[in-house]
């Protein structure tokens, strides 16, 4: 097989791909990228089966462990951009039991549905954002030169054909000005469509949550307005052309496919997940509220139909990803139905100082490029020898095992220690034009503390 052949026509990616890609921003857990991977391609896999059994292809949910900051949320997020798919991360511990007072577990599908919704209609906008750039221009071109309709019959004057002929010489001309930008800054008055403010739910479960759109009732309700607006030209422009766009998208279109990718490619993060399982003391019986959770999500991750304002959402093939420290309990603490729903389990490896070099070096949107980016708007080029990103892993290494594990958000503390009084003093200086932290630096400023347990708890 060909490399062409290996990779499919729809811009889904191997794979190999896709673990090539997540390196870009993760270092490490390559168990969880190559799982996650599979995951993706066999969604892809699924859609192009025969039709008489791809419904009988479930997903294989996932259930990633490992200590805080070591990439479990960064690997799903970044997953789903690459699958350019409807991604939630919702937190497990925010959900209760139904009958008690907080976020019922299909609200996590009402969600997930409307972040798909507004992708699809970004996506419609963007099309249709040419067209509407014309029809906003026409009406903007209106306003500063109103038309003049075309004589015709047979006793049309000569005056007449005249005035329309210089009325259409006259648009042209400014049509060509605005095209250039030369009247952007020119205040003009325009009519807008104001939309009925919607109606305000209180209390701890609104109607959006029962899955009825209350905007599109009051909409029906009451009628649209127009109201003045004044302004520049150049953000009547803008103003114009997103009321357009509107109008020129079939919203029962984006409705539809919206609620269809949810179905098909949806993908929902579930962080925290050992916080809703039982914990190890038996002697106490069940939490209502956490085995509760778990036996409310358990049919959502199953595969139900869901109530949402955009229609009815079957949950059969989201892809569900779940993930935990489990430092007290374990997986096994779920109850046997829900774990029987997450088969696939990876354990993710707490970070090395080796592991922390990487990070600060290596990835797309690596810390030390981040700090880099941030002092060169201030004219400083800033640079971190070998000795200074060593001193940094190590400080991070050392701070994760003696206070506590946080992973990976350790550097984030560190380096804005580190970096405080430069961040502070830098625009009142005159800029040099070069600044290269050194091992010697680092140490100079975190040494103190580091060696302060008390003190490191607080600050680093």
């Amino acid at each position: 097989m060909t490399s062409e052949n290996k990779k499919n026509t729809n811009g889904n990616l191997t794979p190999s791909q896709i673990v090539n890609e997540l390196n870009r921003y993760i270092i490490g857990q390559d168990d969880a990228k190559r799982a996650v991977a599979i995951a993706l391609r066999n969604r892809w896999r699924r859609q192009n089966v025969d039709s008489d059994i791809r419904d009988e292809i479930m997903p294989n949910n996932i259930i990633l462990i490992g200590p805080t900051g070591v990439g479990k949320t960064e690997i799903a997020r970044r997953l789903a951009r690459l699958a350019a798919a409807p991604f939630l991360k919702v937190e497990a511990s925010k959900f209760t039991e139904v009958g008690y007072v907080g976020r019922d577990v299909e609200s996590m599908i009402r969600d997930l549905t409307e972040i798909s919704v507004n992708m699809v209609k970004a996506e419609k906008t963007e099309s249709v954002k040419e067209k509407a750039e014309k029809i906003a221009e026409e009406r903007i071109l209106d306003l500063l030169i109103p038309p003049v309709k075309k004589p015709t019959g047979a006793a049309v004057s000569e005056s007449a054909e005249q005035e329309h002929y210089q009325n259409e010489k006259t648009r042209e001309w400014m049509r060509e000005k605005l095209n250039k930008g030369e009247m952007d800054d020119k205040l003009i008055e325009f009519d807008i469509t104001t939309s009925p403010v919607g109606m305000q739910v209180m209390g701890p479960i609104g109607l959006d949550d029962m899955g009825i759109n209350i905007q599109e009732i009051m909409s029906s309700m009451i009628p649209k307005k127009k109201k003045k607006r004044k302004t520049t030209i150049k953000e009547a422009r803008r103003i114009i052309t997103q009321e357009e766009a509107q109008k020129l998208i079939d919203m029962d279109a984006v409705q539809s496919e919206a609620v269809k990718r949810v179905q098909e490619s949806g993908i929902v993060f579930i962080d925290e997940i050992d916080k809703i399982a039982g914990g190890s003391n038996k002697s106490q019986g069940p939490d209502v509220s956490r085995e509760g959770v778990q036996r409310d999500l358990l049919p959502i991750v199953e595969g139900s139909s869901v109530n949402t304002k955009y229609g009815v959402v079957k949950t059969d093939h989201i892809l569900f990803i779940a993930s935990g420290a489990f430092h007290v309990a374990k997986p096994s603490d779920l109850i046997p139905e829900l774990q029987g729903r997450f088969p696939i389990r990876v354990e993710l490896q707490s970070l090395t100082e080796e592991d922390f070099v990487k990070i600060l070096t290596v990835p797309h949107n690596a810390l030390l490029k981040q700090y880099c980016a941030l002092l060169g708007t201030e004219g400083v080029e800033l640079e971190f020898n070998d000795d200074s990103i060593k001193e940094v892993a190590s400080t991070a290494a050392h701070v994760n095992a003696e206070v506590e594990n946080i992973g990976a958000r350790r550097l984030h503390t560190i380096l804005t220690t580190l970096l405080e009084d430069i961040l502070f003093e830098v625009p009142d200086k005159v800029p040099e034009e070069k600044l290269i932290i050194t091992g010697e630096m680092v140490k100079q400023k975190l040494d103190s503390i580091v060696k302060n347990r008390d003190l490191s708890k607080y600050i680093l």
